[in-house]
């Protein structure tokens, strides 16, 4: 098996790699969020926001503008960091990261998102690495 072949220091430096995408991402995220809700002039926003799958979407709304547009800057520049961090294997990173995202958000949320813009967002967020 695949796993039986990699040493303890590989898995090690996969793994490492691993933590610091998801770390690198959620700032990404934040500092994102945080420009879009400055340039879209949204003052208040729930803390939750990474992982809000509930907002009604709108592009009126002020703040599915912010989450969307926040989202997508971030796999764009989360791609390109990626390659600089993990030089290769970005594909597997970005796939691996977008399921962890998922699972956290089920997790902070306590309900699997099911909406269909959430997983679109992510999905044309994905193409974009």
């Amino acid at each position: 098996m695949y796993f039986e072949s990699l040493s303890a220091t590989s898995l090690q430096v996969v793994l490492l790699n691993l933590l610091v995408c998801v770390i690198l991402f959620y700032t990404v995220y934040c500092l994102s969020l945080s420009m879009c809700c400055l340039t879209f002039k949204v003052w208040e926003l729930d803390v939750l926001a990474p992982f809000d799958f509930k907002t009604h979407p709108s592009w009126l709304n002020t703040n599915y503008k912010a989450l969307s547009v926040s989202t997508e800057v971030t796999y764009f520049v989360c791609g390109l960091l990626f390659a600089l961090i993990v030089e290769e294997w970005v594909w597997d990173y970005a796939i691996s990261m977008t399921i962890l995202h998922v699972i956290i958000t089920s997790a902070v949320m306590l309900e699997f998102p099911l909406t269909s813009h959430w997983w679109a967002a992510l999905g044309t967020g994905m193409a974009q690495v």
